[in-house]
């Protein structure tokens, strides 16, 4: 191992080539074009009130003023340009009138909060990701507009930001009570039980990454996240829709407002819907058609989307709608006014996510791999000059290689990358080969300090898998990946470089735990995605050859579950019984959900009558003990090999 150095307690200065690389895209773009900044600023009303949203403990849990450091139109040597006027842009924060009779809170969080004003009262759509901020935001609405009841909710999708502050702006027993409508695509819960419970941990980890939750703000640091500044702190939360929007195309009067709902299933979301409302001349994209190029696969990870039906659903829209639509606007950024604007603008959009589908695919048809297809895929002119296509969220790269996983899987073809050595093997046998840690340094050094900063990358995490404590690897694989971020267009990118480099400099935060799933999210999840999310918690080496079968009662929804244990591994059929079963349990999904909380314990439970045991209730409590207690792990290493790990 090489001798340590001290570990730099500060990010470096932006390298020379790095100054070239954003010099020579400032002088691409056209940054004489303002339209947006006026188009931002448009109908705005008041800010976000003292500019600072608290929690009732008066905990921050939203401060825009994090943000003053971005100021001018010159962007600093460690900001890509075209990223720097977009951070601009997104500074925009308060109270703005779409027009007569729609609204929206916009900079209180990465989304927006539309208003609708109804007869009765008011329609919300997408309530922010706490209810800190959606209430904060609501407020601010009702400071300067009459306040009235809210008369129903509508989630566009299924991602956190739209949804999870609802708690914040009402009152769940109106909801029960059937008073205020929640409306969502069909498919939402199973949707969020996908994305957001069974693989829940890992992507909360690699959140940090995709919005640099963990970085400082300033021009070293976090300066954007792509479809708005960050994600706000605070209380998420769940209310489970009462209305589903199932066919292509439905019609309903809410609160008095003809809306026409248009689903878009597998496009940004699993589970997401357009909106039209013709007596405002008013179309509401939901988040698939935002001012920048959009995730196929976000780098938090979700399944990949399909571009060619995103890009049919953008093409609907254009169809069925621009002909009455005087206003474009969506869950994210600012508006789009004038119908021809507006059509030119979402063909745009179209053909975005057609281009790198088709393109991809032609060259995956010429039996090119993803790597070679991300390197020569390009926009063309006329699209990559376009400040509402640019690269600020996904990026053509990653995007690329999202179409070939759709189509061929992670497997480019080679068949020795079938099985290939697991990261820190592999990495200790390749430094072997490049003559040991020092050769390795010296060299990587010398490319530094020519501007190869991917490969020095490249080459550290090999050097940095095989001696983790290897302190001159770790830092020059940081300075390689924060010159790699202060480049970068995409916010995502740029936070995924930086969150990389402050983790090799200065190890893992130390975050304290807490609870992946709340319990909203928990009580709203289907028994059947319920049973799912235990199964994924089976130990196979505390279950052995073991065989059990209980039957499930859940009385408060009149439910059945049989569940089975074999081959260590759990397996459940919705509203059977077995005949033969081991053991039964009658209780209530809400005991279960309190169970697996630890709100409560079985013993506890049992006491109560919550809870009946039936059978043999060892093999039950043997399966439970088979089980892993403990919440998942999501502060694991990713930029080093980890604990445990081959």
């Amino acid at each position: 191992m090489a001798d340590s150095d001290p570990k730099p307690a500060m990010p470096r200065d932006a390298e020379p080539a790095t100054i070239e690389a954003n010099r020579a895209m400032a002088a691409d773009l056209p940054f004489d074009d303002v339209a947006d900044f006026e188009d931002s600023q448009r109908g705005f009303i008041a800010p976000v009130p003292e500019g600072i949203v608290r929690a009732a403990n008066g905990t921050v849990v939203w401060n825009p003023g994090d943000y003053d450091f971005i100021d001018g139109e010159l962007a600093p040597p460690t900001v890509n340009p075209s990223l720097w006027r977009l951070a601009r842009l997104n500074k925009a924060n308060g109270l703005f009138k779409v027009v007569d009779g729609i609204y929206q809170l916009r900079g209180f969080d990465i989304a927006n909060m539309t208003v609708i004003e109804g007869e009765r009262g008011v329609i919300l759509i997408d309530p922010l990701t706490t209810a800190e901020v959606a209430r904060a935001a609501l407020d601010l609405y009702f400071a300067h507009r009459p306040k009235r009841p809210v008369t129903a909710v509508i989630y566009t999708h299924s991602h956190l930001d739209h949804y999870g502050g609802v708690r914040g702006v009402v009152d769940a027993a109106d909801v029960l009570a059937g008073r205020v409508p929640v409306i969502a695509p069909a498919g939402f819960m199973d949707a969020i039980a996908g994305e957001n419970v069974l693989a829940g941990a890992p992507m909360i980890r690699r959140a940090q990454f995709q919005f640099g939750h963990l970085l400082k703000r300033g021009p070293r640091g976090q300066v954007d996240a792509g479809l708005g500044k960050a994600v706000a702190r605070g209380t998420p939360g769940l209310i489970a829709p009462t209305m589903s929007i199932a066919e292509p195309v439905e019609t309903h009067r809410i609160d008095g407002v003809e809306i026409v709902f248009q689903l878009a299933p597998e496009t940004e979301a699993p589970a997401e819907m357009h909106m039209f409302y013709p007596a405002f001349g008013v179309l509401n994209m939901a988040e698939n058609a935002c001012r920048v190029l959009h995730n196929f696969i976000p780098l938090r990870g979700a399944v990949a989307r399909d571009p060619r039906v995103w890009s049919r659903y953008i093409a609907d829209a254009i169809a069925f709608y621009c002909p009455r639509t005087d206003v474009l606007i969506g869950q994210h950024h600012w508006p789009t006014w004038g119908r021809a604007t507006i059509v030119e603008y979402l063909e745009a959009q179209r053909d975005l996510y057609k281009h790198i589908h088709d393109q991809t695919l032609r060259h995956m048809n010429r039996g090119w791999r993803p790597a070679e297809i991300a390197e020569v895929v390009t926009l063309p002119p006329e699209l990559a000059k376009r400040w509402s296509v640019r690269g600020y969220y996904g990026t053509v790269s990653h995007n690329v290689k999202a179409v070939y996983q759709r189509y061929l899987s992670w497997y480019d073809g080679h068949p020795a990358n079938l099985d290939p050595l697991p990261p820190r093997q592999a990495a200790l046998k390749t430094i072997a080969y490049m003559g040991g840690a020092d050769a390795v340094l010296e060299r990587a050094r010398a490319d530094f300090a020519q501007g190869e900063f991917r490969w020095v990358a490249q080459v550290m995490k090999d050097l940095v898998f095989a001696e983790p404590g290897n302190i001159p690897a770790r830092g020059l694989g940081a300075d390689a990946l924060e010159q790699l971020g202060y480049q970068a267009e995409s916010a995502t990118w740029r936070n995924a470089y930086l969150q990389g480099a402050q983790e090799l400099r200065h190890g893992l935060v130390k975050l304290s735990g807490r609870a992946v799933m709340g319990g909203d999210t928990l009580a709203g999840l289907a028994t059947d995605a319920f049973f799912d999310l235990m199964a994924i918690r089976l130990d196979p080496t505390r279950a052995g050859d073991r065989r059990v079968c209980v039957n499930w009662t859940f009385t408060d929804r009149g439910e059945r579950v049989q569940q089975t244990l074999r081959h260590a591994t759990l397996t459940h059929r919705m509203d059977a019984a077995a005949p033969d079963a081991d053991a039964s349990v009658e209780t209530t999904r809400a005991t279960l959900d309190a169970i697996t909380l630890k709100q409560t314990t079985i013993p506890e439970a049992l006491a109560s009558g919550k809870l009946k045991i039936g059978g043999d209730a060892a093999k039950l409590a043997m399966l439970m003990a088979a089980l892993d207690q403990d919440q998942p792990t999501f502060m694991f290493d990713i930029l080093l090999p980890g604990e445990g790990r081959p």
